[in-house]
Formats: C-alpha cells, sequence, structure tokens
C-alpha cells in the first residue's frame, strides 16, 4: 500500500458487511483514521477489529442519533475529511405489489438515511481543506432490472442528490456518487441465494464481462473518489458494474 489516504479522517457507514467493511479495511490500510458506523453493534465492531477504526452503532435514519455520533467521531479523530455513505436495503418487490410502508422504508434507508447523514457531517467536513463525500448509488439508478422500483427510485434519488450537493457545495466539499452492479455481499445473497446458480448465471450474463463485482473492486473507486486524486471530480455518477449501464 501507499499511504494514499494517510491523514485522512474518513467516517464510513454500513461498515459492518459488504462494500462498507471492504471499503473500511482498504481505507485503513491506505493509512486512513476511521469511525465505523453500523445498526448491527456486532459486525460494525468485527470491522473495528479488522481495521483499528472506531465503531458506533446508530440508525442513520435518526437525526438526533447521527449527530451526537458524528460529534464523538470528529472528537475522536479531531475532525472529519471524509464520508462513505454506504449504509442501505435492497429490495426486489414487484411495482404491483409492495407494500407502501416497505416502499416507504426503502427510501426512509436509502435516501433520507443518506442525506441525514450528509447534512449532519457537513459542520465537521467544511472545517477540512480538502473534504469529500461519496454516496453510493447504484447501477439500478442509471438502468433499472425488470423489478426492485422501490430501490432503483431510491438509489436514483441518492445519485441526484449527490449531484445537487456537489453544485451547492461548490469547493468547499467534494461530493460524488458510485453506482455499483450486483455485487457479492450479504445483501445480494439475502436477495439471490449462492446456492441459486441459476439465477446468478442469468444476472451476469447481462453484463458486458459476464461476471458479477466484487466488493473490493467498488471499494478501489471509492478509495480514488476520496482521494486527493480526484480533487478536480465532484458530481458524477461513476458506473462499476462490469458494463451492464455503459453510463
Amino acid at each position: 500500500m501507499t499511504g494514499r489516504l494517510a491523514g485522512r479522517r474518513i467516517v464510513i457507514t454500513g461498515a459492518g458487511s459488504g462494500i462498507g467493511r471492504a471499503s473500511a479495511n482498504l481505507f485503513a490500510a491506505e493509512g486512513a483514521q476511521l469511525a465505523l458506523l453500523d445498526l448491527d453493534e456486532k459486525a460494525v465492531k468485527a470491522t473495528s477489529e479488522e481495521t483499528g477504526g472506531e465503531a458506533f452503532a446508530v440508525d442513520i435514519t435518526n437525526a438526533e442519533q447521527v449527530k451526537a455520533v458524528l460529534a464523538q467521531a470528529a472528537t475522536a479523530m479531531s475532525g472529519i475529511d471524509g464520508l462513505l455513505n454506504s449504509a442501505g436495503i435492497a429490495a426486489l418487490e414487484p411495482f404491483g405489489s409492495i407494500d407502501p410502508d416497505r416502499w416507504r422504508r426503502i427510501l426512509e434507508v436509502n435516501l433520507t438515511g443518506t442525506f441525514i447523514m450528509c447534512q449532519s457531517a457537513l459542520v465537521h467536513l467544511r472545517q477540512s481543506p480538502n473534504a469529500a463525500i461519496v454516496n453510493l448509488a447504484s447501477g439500478q439508478a442509471l438502468l433499472p432490472s425488470l423489478t426492485g422500483s422501490a430501490y432503483a427510485a431510491s438509489k436514483a434519488g441518492v445519485m441526484m442528490f449527490t449531484k445537487a450537493i456537489a453544485l451547492e457545495l461548490g469547493g468547499s466539499v467534494r461530493a460524488n456518487a458510485v453506482c455499483p452492479g450486483t455485487t457479492l455481499t450479504p445483501m445480494t445473497d439475502g436477495l439471490v441465494s449462492p446456492d441459486d446458480t441459476v439465477t446468478r448465471e442469468r444476472m451476469a450474463s447481462l453484463y458486458a464481462m459476464k461476471r458479477l463485482v466484487d466488493p473490493k473492486e467498488v471499494a478501489a473507486s471509492i478509495l480514488f473518489l476520496m482521494s486527493d486524486e480526484a480533487s478536480a471530480i465532484t458530481g458524477i455518477a461513476m458506473a462499476v458494474d462490469g458494463g451492464r449501464t455503459f453510463h
């Protein structure tokens, strides 16, 4: 490793598993100081043990919890330079049958939770000379699949929200979105069993590279956007999807 994030103080949500956990491990290896957030206390403590980051169990849809945790994180790290919003939930219910409460919950976690994190972190990020936000959207925000309208809508919201705040924050805080394709994470396993090779092969066939995405590959793209190497990049939606959307 080359220390690409040396001295950077970064908050990661959804750090207990999947892309958040892969990013935490990569960021730690590249020299970052980390505050790790997740609703699952046991999972985020496991990531803390792997990375040396400080773990916080928090519900990102609870603004008061978020503000309190970010204040603790800023104190522990003597500031915040970066925010990765990786926390989210997935759903593949057809539009015709999804329950309105389920719809609201998906938007609350994926979109409103991201908004709460960004807004609450802003007071800390503005004190950093090279602050950056990376929000995890999805390939579904660029090109939806046959089912999953609630998830696609929530992630399209994350993508456009990111563009909007990039414009509003101008040179003070960079904000970018990453749009992964179907990634091999516990969240995906909850939707399609790893033993269901037929479905997984059908999913992979939709991608130019004929395979699904490894969370480490997504983490690498996030690392770039979080680093000073991307100092002139803000407001983009980077597809990391093996060639499904060709965005």
